[in-house]
């Protein structure tokens, strides 16, 4: 908790410890001064000190009166100082969400080539636990208040407000990211979002999520870069469990990040080597190095070899696939400065 809240709140405390010593006070002075009732006391006691100006319960008489008097005078004291400290403590925590907010703006700004994921549902707070483990930087976007609230106790970096809106997307740096995930539930609105973002930045990687088949190509057409049917996914992939079930569960097992023995990383080729003289993979020797062996090859067409012989020769703009423990992959990293 912020030490300006604690402290606004442990003086909250204090007033209202006070008031109720004030009302006790009073109580017990009506009641043995004026020979008042209990009821009638604390009748007496409480139109005192809020000054409502009712009538007495009988005529006072000159100890009651100057009694009144000194109990008007404390309470006075005693009331303002409460609201006093009521009202600093509400304008207070207002300011301070709008400072911890202000804050969290300025860490975005300083954000480049990260990810934004609009959305924090099921899908979209599953790709922001993958990237966190990862390590890598994440922005949300939403706008509901009861999900923006499970994002202040999650931690994460968010924007407040509408994806479609252009300014919102600015906010969370759509035209410095790299990568761009579009989790809304709504397919139309994921269409308006994915075309907003690829009108902002031209070379950001857009993964969209769709609940209909026919939405697919609307979105591919709008710019997303990867459409995924997430029904679609979970259908096959229970169907994959009963025709290979040993397969999917290796599979499994390499998605579960930090849990598992064993993970796959994407690497550019020029992370790799700085000569312009083409390597092939037994150049590089991995293997040897890193313990990570070569899976999968990426050319600069985008098309994929599985399993790539030795003396295939690396193209600039490709990429290979790497499969390692996770102390090899991290070794790799830092091996050669992979982001």
């Amino acid at each position: 908790m912020n030490p300006l809240v604690a402290f606004l709140k442990k003086k909250i405390y204090i007033a209202i410890f006070l008031l109720l010593v004030v009302i006790s006070f009073g109580i017990l002075g009506f009641k043995i001064i004026s020979h008042y009732t209990w009821i009638d006391a604390l009748y007496m006691t409480i139109i005192t000190i809020t000054t409502v100006g009712f009538g007495e319960v009988v005529p006072l008489d000159n100890q009651s009166k100057v009694f009144t008097i000194f109990l008007i005078l404390i309470s006075l004291v005693v009331v303002g100082y409460a609201l006093s400290v009521i009202t600093e403590y509400i304008l207070s925590k207002n300011n301070i969400e709008e400072l911890k907010q202000k804050k969290m703006q300025k860490l975005i700004d300083s954000f480049k080539n990260h990810v934004i994921i609009c959305g924090y549902g099921r899908n979209g707070k599953q790709a922001a636990r993958k990237l966190a483990a990862h390590k890598r930087p994440f922005v949300i976007i939403e706008k509901d208040k009861n999900v923006i609230e499970r994002l202040k106790f999650d931690q994460v970096p968010y924007v407040i407000g509408n994806a479609n809106e252009d300014e919102t997307l600015l906010l969370a740096g759509v035209d410095r990211a790299s990568n761009f995930i579009c989790a809304l539930p709504n397919d139309a609105d994921n269409l308006f979002v994915v075309l907003s973002a690829r009108q902002m930045n031209k070379n950001i990687n857009i993964i969209s999520r769709a609940s209909q088949e026919s939405s697919y190509e609307k979105l591919k057409f709008a710019g997303a870069n990867n459409v995924i049917l997430p029904d679609m996914i979970g259908g096959d992939h229970m169907a994959s469990l009963v025709v290979v079930p040993g397969l999917m569960e290796f599979l499994d097992n390499l998605s579960i990040v930090g849990k598992s023995n064993i993970n796959i990383e994407e690497v550019a080729v020029e992370k790799l080597y700085n000569t312009k003289k083409e390597r092939t993979i037994k150049d590089l020797d991995l293997r040897r190095k890193t313990g990570c062996t070569v899976i999968g090859y990426k050319d600069e067409n985008g098309e994929y070899i599985v399993n790539p012989e030795a003396d295939l020769m690396l193209a600039r703009n490709s990429k290979i696939i790497v499969l390692g423990k996770p102390e090899q992959i991290e070794y790799l990293n830092s091996e050669y400065n992979i982001d």
